[in-house]
């Protein structure tokens, strides 16, 4: 700072003769010294305050420097709550913590870590910084799963830094964030090295406060240098530049090598440069250095204090507004505010400490994220925080190693898991325990799943499996769930569903098998004698029926007239109907149709008849090569209405979603402890059905072919390993599991457990091979409509011809009076005569007419009107067909 003042003082004309005083108070670290130094300065008509150094007096400092409109400069206080809102004459001219830990946060994400441990100064800066460190784990789905406050930088003692670490040592993460002060934070990393926290296995990051200690002190102490070994931490970036190395060369001859120079002394140089150039537009504007005494101290004139004697800068206000508009290269690069008065692209560089001090591994901005290239050639192309651009370099870790640690142990110092198994009494084929020279074995499917699965995890897990039950009746899965979530046990293994309400409380990995309950009944067998009817339904059966003989009809109707084999007695026609209609069934009909009507209906029909004879035929077919059963419980819906009563297995959690989400009374449930127990209560009623969940009821089933499941799965789930929550080991393990259904194992477990021969009354749904009419309505609605079409074009030619030909049969001379009931038998009559004998009919009568009208005449004019007239009426005969 007095090395920019010489720099800002060596033109008297930067200030228009004036010159930057620049005077340093140390407060030594003391809260109470550093109120009374500023107030000091306050008397003297100060117009602007380098410092505070840390952010506990920033708080206290901002509120004298509102109050007297003096700006406040700091570029060490980076607490993230000092607030421009709160307060406006603060000004943090270096990235605040909530950048580093953004950044801290990006390598944690970047690494594949979700809990970390934060050691941290109680202090205003290090706990608010360490509170935006948890925020911004959790917009990542991490946390910070355990806070160990440390007493404020100095005073940390190393019995102090020692119980802390303990305490770190017992907990599940690894990875430890350290935001603390040079002094505490060496301390840590001594005491940590004494308890074996530095090998492998650990993961250190610690903040700006190690870089600053590092570029500070050279060289460092062999014991300091071995107990960071494999930190990585984060040091400010300022970009390469010739007023950057020219003004360290300056340095080493200013402090005879005696301090090296860190990145804050690099912002607290463009600070004091800041300033000037502020006071120097300040100037430019006509501005007036000028005070005016306040009302409020007025009053508080005289005593040892004289805070009357406190002043405020009129022209604070504009030297405020001169500050935030500062646009200048310095020696950290570009100096601009954002509209939040952040400074403009923050960006750090990544470190890791190793033999011979620290390597680059990369860097970081708020621009780009991590990169293993500079900020400033990031700058000239478009921001992309993408997660494959992310690139960090190859990292030394505690203990030399470079595999990436995991960054969890299990707890308490990695002793064995408690794993709580089930004791079941039943379906042993899931999780059988068996006791062994006083130790307990498992087997079954879901104990080899989950070994298996252990497997083929990168990292050894330690476990013993604690028997859940007393051994006489299952246990209550609840209640297993219950304990895992109390830490009574550290994980559950077996067969447990994974449930809404278990999963409130527990994290379950992937599932391993597909549940879900299920409707199991007793069933009876079919009779076969009348099995010929089972392929179609009551009423397809009816409207089929009803459609032979329609059709049968409609074609009687458009043949009658015209063909001999569709007409004799009533007795006759009656038998041709039915015999006409069936016989088309086999495609067996004798009689011709002759009709271009009846053609067409019969070409329909027969269309119709191929569909509902192949129809039938497949499914007869399936029905005597498959045994059909029948049972008066069709799935759970019929359960629900019925009042039977419904066993459940003990310890499933069926009997809690029958009575909770299907509102069955608890009186028609019944409990059954054993698959033989479930069969006897089905066999003798007591029970009218079973609901289970499948893989229990897919082994009954196995063992006893005379009951079935009846309707569909009516709920979907799956059976998972519980872990307590946020237990990564549950995420690797549902990786693991995931791996196994993918190279097959999962699928050789179960056919080594759970591989049964189905039986063959179980294959089909005696409701599914009956056919609906609704499979086969469109057809007869096509036929339907096609019979009435054809009814009515022959009704309508019908009509035309009687109408046109029955009048003349009429003789006008006649005195009888034709009624309604004559012409309508006229008509039917007309309608049942063959068409050839109405013909011939018709041609006598006109030649009677033709004789009738030329008696009187010659004989030439009759013949030659008789030919007129018989040639007339051929006309409007073909005319009419």
């Amino acid at each position: 700072m007095k090395a920019a003042e010489n720099d800002v003082n060596s033109d008297p004309r930067f200030l228009g003769g004036s010159k930057l005083s620049i005077q340093v108070h140390d407060s030594n670290f003391s809260g109470f010294l550093g109120i009374m130094g500023a107030l000091k300065y306050m008397e003297t008509d100060t117009v602007a305050i380098l410092g505070p150094q840390n952010a506990i007096m920033a708080h206290v400092l901002s509120h004298i420097a509102n109050e007297l409109h003096v700006p406040l400069l700091s570029f060490t206080a980076l607490d993230p709550t000092l607030s421009p809102l709160q307060y406006p004459y603060f000004i943090q001219t270096a990235p605040n913590d909530q950048f580093q830990m953004t950044a801290i946060v990006d390598m944690i994400s970047y690494f594949g870590w979700g809990e970390v441990v934060a050691i941290f100064s109680d202090d205003d800066q290090s706990r608010n910084g360490v509170i935006a460190l948890g925020d911004k784990l959790a917009e990542r789905r991490c946390k910070i799963s355990y806070k160990a406050a440390l007493p404020p930088d100095p005073k940390a003692t190393r019995s102090e830094v020692k119980d802390q670490l303990v305490k770190v040592r017992m907990m599940e993460a690894r990875v430890i964030v350290l935001h603390t002060f040079a002094k505490t934070g060496l301390l840590v990393f001594d005491e940590a090295q004494n308890l074996g926290m530095m090998e492998t296995g650990y993961v250190w990051i610690a903040t700006t406060w190690l870089s600053t200690v590092l570029d500070s002190t050279s060289p460092l102490s062999s014991k300091t240098a071995n107990s960071i070994q494999g930190v990585l931490t984060l040091r400010p970036y300022t970009p390469d530049s010739e007023s950057k190395r020219s003004f360290i060369s300056q340095w080493h001859k200013l402090s005879n090598g005696s301090i090296g120079l860190n990145p804050y002394g690099l912002y607290a140089y463009d600070t004091v440069w800041m300033l000037a150039r502020a006071i120097k537009l300040f100037f430019d504007q006509g501005g007036n250095m000028s005070f005016s005494n306040s009302t409020h101290l007025s009053q508080m004139r005289g005593g040892a204090l004289n805070l009357g004697a406190l002043s405020i800068f009129d022209g604070g206000k504009q030297l405020l507004n001169n500050i935030l508009q500062t646009n200048m290269t310095g020696l950290t690069g570009p100096i601009q505010f954002n509209s939040d008065r952040s400074p403009f692209r923050p960006a750090y560089d990544i470190l890791n400490m190793i033999e011979n001090g620290y390597r680059q591994i990369g860097y970081w901005s708020n621009y780009s994220g991590l990169s293993v290239v500079t900020p400033e050639t990031l700058y000239a192309r478009p921001p992309n925080r993408s997660s494959s651009s992310q690139q960090l370099d190859s990292v030394v870790w505690p203990g030399g190693t470079t595999k990436k640690p995991r960054g969890w142990v299990f707890p308490n110092n990695g002793r064995q898991l408690r794993i709580g198994v089930p004791n079941r009494v039943s379906y042993r084929n899931f999780v059988l325990l068996s006791s062994v020279n006083g130790t307990n074995k498992v087997q079954g499917y879901c104990m080899d799943v989950f070994l298996a699965a252990i497997n083929l995890l990168p990292y050894a897990v330690p476990h013993i499996f604690i028997p859940f039950g007393d051994g006489h009746k299952n246990p209550n899965y609840n209640e297993l769930v219950n304990m895992v979530a109390a830490n009574v046990f550290d994980a559950a293994v077996g067969d447990i569903a994974i449930i809404t309400s278990r999963t409130k409380n527990v994290d379950f990995t992937q599932p391993y098998i597909e549940s879900g309950l299920v409707v199991v009944a007793p069933v009876k067998k079919f009779s076969r004698a009348w099995a010929f009817l089972r392929p179609f339904t009551p009423w397809m059966w009816a409207v089929t029926a009803a459609f032979f003989l329609i059709v049968g009809t409609v074609v009687w109707i458009l043949e009658h007239r015209i063909n001999d084999e569709f007409r004799g007695p009533p007795k006759k026609q009656l038998v041709t109907i039915m015999w006409f209609s069936f016989s088309t069934m086999f495609f067996a009909h004798r009689e011709n149709t002759v009709s271009t009507l009846g053609r067409f209906v019969l070409i329909i029909w027969l269309f119709v008849v191929l569909i509902i004879n192949s129809s039938y035929t497949a499914s007869l077919t399936s029905i005597l090569t498959a045994q059909q059963l029948s049972s008066p419980v069709t799935g759970i819906d019929t359960l629900v209405t019925s009042n039977e009563p419904i066993g459940f297995q003990v310890g499933s959690f069926a009997q809690n979603y029958l009575t909770d989400e299907l509102n069955i009374p608890k009186s028609r449930l019944v409990a059954l402890g054993s698959p033989e127990e479930c069969a006897v209560a089905l066999e003798r009623g007591t029970v009218a059905a079973v609901v289970d969940e499948q893989p229990y009821m897919e082994l009954f089933l196995s063992d006893h072919c005379r009951f079935s499941v009846r309707g569909q799965k009516f709920t979907k789930s799956g059976w998972g390993f519980a872990f307590p929550r946020d237990s990564p080991l549950a995420v690797d393990m549902s990786t693991a599991i995931l791996g196994l259904s993918e190279n097959g194992e999962l699928q050789r477990i179960h056919d080594k457990w759970l591989s049964r021969k189905a039986c063959a009354s179980q294959a089909t749904d005696p409701v599914a091979d009956k056919f609906e009419l609704q499979s086969f309505l469109g057809l007869f609605l096509i036929c339907g409509i096609a019979c009435c079409l054809a009814l009515i074009v022959y009704f309508c030619s019908m009509m035309r011809q009687f109408a046109r030909h029955v009048p003349e049969d009429s003789d006008p001379r006649s005195s009888v009076s034709s009624s309604r009931s004559a012409r309508l038998q006229t008509f039917l009559s007309f309608a049942d005569e063959k068409e050839e004998v109405w013909k011939s009919k018709s041609k006598r009568k006109r030649k009677d007419m033709s004789s009738n009208s030329y008696g009187n005449g010659n004989e030439n004019e009759f013949r030659n009107s008789s030919r007129e007239i018989e040639a007339s009426w051929e006309r409007r005969e073909m005319h009419e067909n």
